[in-house]
């Protein structure tokens, strides 16, 4: 038999997601044959191209209905011609085929109907060399008129990375989807169903999985396998992923069985061996986390007695069939961080199975998914990693845990550096202190160039109260360290959190908007709180003085209706809060007060305006635990004398000199602390050889030795400049 794995339509345009290569990756490890294909891409590739082009600007109607145009669609519209002329072109360019073009992108060659930036904005953000990313916002700009035209006149559902979002979100009901798949399909559907019918799929095919990881990936999924079911009569198709994991866990509208036949819960790769297993023996009676429709009565089976697999067992994530080359690297906003979820193709892996904290009041951390923990370890991140530069020809990585371990980052860092590669990666964390200025430096070493994490409201009382355990103060020395270590930060920024006061949401942004003043975070995303059914609030929401309205469902379930004690309507608090952030992520808007950014009265903030900076200045403390390992990543030092005139008289004066890769450090100190610091340094760098591990207690032996005391040591210049030229306490 084989197995068909489908990515409808719409994720993102620059990379694939990576459910279906992980799990044909897993199903190369039982020998079974299968095979994926992303119709997002297919189906936006059919689109973005001159005849996709010329059959949108034919078609004025949605669901039948003339639609009026505004004035950007008018515009649109009458450059229509420019649009398809240019499209091929421009798509080329994205994909990275056609790079001479961004020349002509940059002087105004291309349509741009929705905006009237001028040039002094796109110098100061791209300067006058960053030709190529300019060029990819300005070509972004323009598949962003062409969606906007598309949603209005075309197919009210479009969108390049979500499609009938709002019939997929908070769907609580089946109704409105399963009407919606009744009606005739849209102009995106024809396409989706045309793609389908060109793949060649294997004539076996008995199975067809559907990965649906968010809501504006459920109406296309529905339809798949409504035009699967006259394709390949004969094969069964199961829906999985992360939409189905939170919010379809207790599905219970048979109608929704009329499209597909199973839906699988939680880590994939059991239940659907288990299916692939009933299907070969063609016997359904044993199955695992999974909803199925019997005499017309949904059913679930968990059967905890059959194992998951451990990540040693799940095989490398296999990119083949995808259309790899055919991506597009997009920039939709001129922020370095922010771009690197839209620009260029990342190879997507995972640390560590769950998250290791795990204690978050707002997470989803009853579920199987964050609440079980097992970590990778570091050779076999490696393994993986080796073979998907020989697949697919990327050195980007972007490991996509709720929250990377930093023991397991260092771990990585370390085998990576061990092995001599030469990768890009970043990964999503937690701002705790375990992430120190030497292993932030490490990090970058091995490739790290970015971070994203959890700073949710910059507010002590709330961090406690969410159980984030850390606090302002640790995530502002955090992102220093990051940020002195060249590695972008990224903050996730939440507001509306039971029992938040208006004080605290005009605090947060005071902390918010020091935090970018003092360049420590370069890239950010506010959310209003939404409380989920699976979080720990929504068990005991008395003890957060939240009061949840009763909500009848059939279908989906996550987000939870709900009264918070304050009164307080945190949504009037959302256009001020992304308008001045969207000023601070392009460095610009600082000097406002913060009233100015609401259109309503608010209260001065309460933080000093030099808060945040205070903290900053504060210096890292050395903690010189035994248990840490000294490392070297480093050129080997050398020794070099002067002879020095000081008072008419001549010295020989004793130096360790470092070459860096730009610069040359020279220390000057009595030669037995220059010799026990090359010693350290070498001692330390044999890591990457012997693999021998090289600890802070074996270097504080060593400096006994000499009648030296390492934890003063530590505190001296020689030892800092050496900190300089590579060696790291991690």
């Amino acid at each position: 038999m084989s197995v068909v794995l489908f990515i409808p339509p719409f994720t993102q345009l620059n990379t694939p997601y990576p459910a279906t290569a992980y799990i044909k990756g897993f199903l190369n490890t039982q020998g079974i044959e299968s095979f994926q294909a992303d119709l997002g891409l297919q189906v936006a590739a059919r689109i973005l191209s001159k005849a996709g082009l010329e059959a949108v600007f034919s078609s004025t109607y949605v669901n039948g209905k003339a639609v009026a145009p505004d004035v950007v669609s008018e515009r649109i519209s009458q450059l229509k011609e420019q649009y398809i002329q240019y499209v091929d072109p421009v798509v080329r360019f994205l994909q990275g085929k056609n790079q001479t073009f961004a020349n002509q992108i940059v002087n105004g060659i291309l349509p741009d109907a929705q905006r009237t930036q001028d040039d002094t904005d796109l110098e100061f953000s791209f300067g006058s060399l960053g030709i190529t990313d300019k060029a990819k916002y300005l070509a972004t700009r323009f598949l962003e008129d062409l969606e906007y035209f598309i949603g209005l006149h075309v197919d009210e559902h479009f969108g390049f990375t979500r499609y009938a979002e709002r019939l997929g979100r908070s769907a609580n009901s089946f109704d409105n989807l399963y009407a919606a798949l009744q009606q005739e399909p849209t102009f995106t559907d024809a396409l989706l169903f045309s793609e389908i019918d060109k793949l060649e799929l294997p004539p076996n095919t008995e199975l067809i999985l559907l990965t649906v990881p968010f809501p504006g990936n459920l109406y296309s999924a529905f339809r798949i396998a409504q035009h699967a079911k006259k394709r390949v009569p004969n094969a069964k198709i199961a829906l999985g992923g992360g939409f189905a994991n939170t919010e379809l866990r207790s599905v219970s509208d048979p109608r929704v069985f009329e499209f597909i036949d199973f839906i699988t819960l939680d880590d994939g790769e059991a239940p659907i061996l288990q299916l692939i297993h009933n299907i070969r023996d063609n016997k359904f009676d044993t199955f695992k986390r999974s909803f199925f429709c019997e005499s017309n009565e949904v059913r679930y089976v968990n059967n905890s007695l059959i194992p998951d697999f451990k990540q040693n067992q799940l095989g490398t994530p296999d990119y083949s069939d995808l259309k790899l080359d055919d991506y597009m690297s997009l920039i939709t906003l001129a922020n370095p961080m922010h771009k690197l979820w839209s620009d260029g193709r990342w190879n997507k892996l995972t640390m560590a199975h769950g998250c290791y904290w795990g204690k978050c009041t707002f997470c989803d951390i009853s579920l199987d998914y964050i609440g079980i923990y097992e970590p990778a370890t570091a050779k076999l991140l490696c393994d993986r990693v080796e073979t998907l530069i020989a697949a697919t020809g990327e050195t980007g990585f972007h490991f996509v845990d709720e929250a990377a371990p930093p023991s397991l980052m260092k771990a990585f860092a370390l085998e990576v550096l061990r092995r001599k590669l030469v990768i890009t990666w970043w990964a999503n964390i937690r701002f705790e202190r375990n992430f120190t200025d030497d292993l932030c430096q490490l990090l970058a070493a091995s490739g790290c160039i970015a971070v994203s994490g959890g700073l949710e409201v910059a507010s002590d009382r709330l961090l406690k109260l969410i159980d984030k355990g850390v606090t302002v103060a640790q995530v502002a020395q955090v992102t220093r360290s990051f940020t002195e270590a060249g590695i972008l930060v990224h903050a996730y920024l939440m507001y509306g959190y039971p029992t938040q006061t208006v004080q605290e949401t005009v605090d947060s942004l005071e902390m918010t908007r020091q935090l970018f003043e003092s360049g420590v975070i370069q890239s950010g995303f506010w959310h209003q709180f939404a409380l989920t059914a699976h979080a720990p609030i929504a068990k005991k929401p008395e003890e957060y003085g939240v009061k949840i309205k009763e909500t009848k469902h059939q279908f989906a379930l996550n987000d939870l209706e709900f009264t918070d004690k304050t009164g307080i309507d945190h949504s009037i608090f959302s256009a001020g809060l992304k308008h001045s952030l969207y000023n601070y992520m392009h460095g610009v808007g600082f000097e406002i007060p913060l009233q100015d950014w609401f259109d309503f009265k608010t209260p001065k903030t309460t933080i000093r305006r030099d808060y945040i900076a205070n903290l900053l200045n504060a210096p890292e403390e050395l903690k010189l635990s035994s248990q840490k390992q000294l490392i070297f990543i480093g050129n080997a030092p050398k020794f070099e004398t002067k002879l020095v005139q000081k008072k008419g008289r001549e010295f020989e004066v004793s130096e360790l000199v470092f070459l860096t890769k730009n610069a040359e450090i020279r220390i000057r100190a009595d030669f037995e602390i220059l010799q026990l610091l090359a010693e350290i340094c070498s001692f330390a760098a044999d890591f990457f050889v012997s693999g021998k591990k090289y600890m802070l207690s074996d270097a504080a032996l060593l400096a006994e030795k000499s009648d030296l005391n390492f934890t003063e040591l530590a505190k001296t210049k020689p030892y800092v400049l050496t900190k300089k030229a590579g060696l790291l306490l991690v």
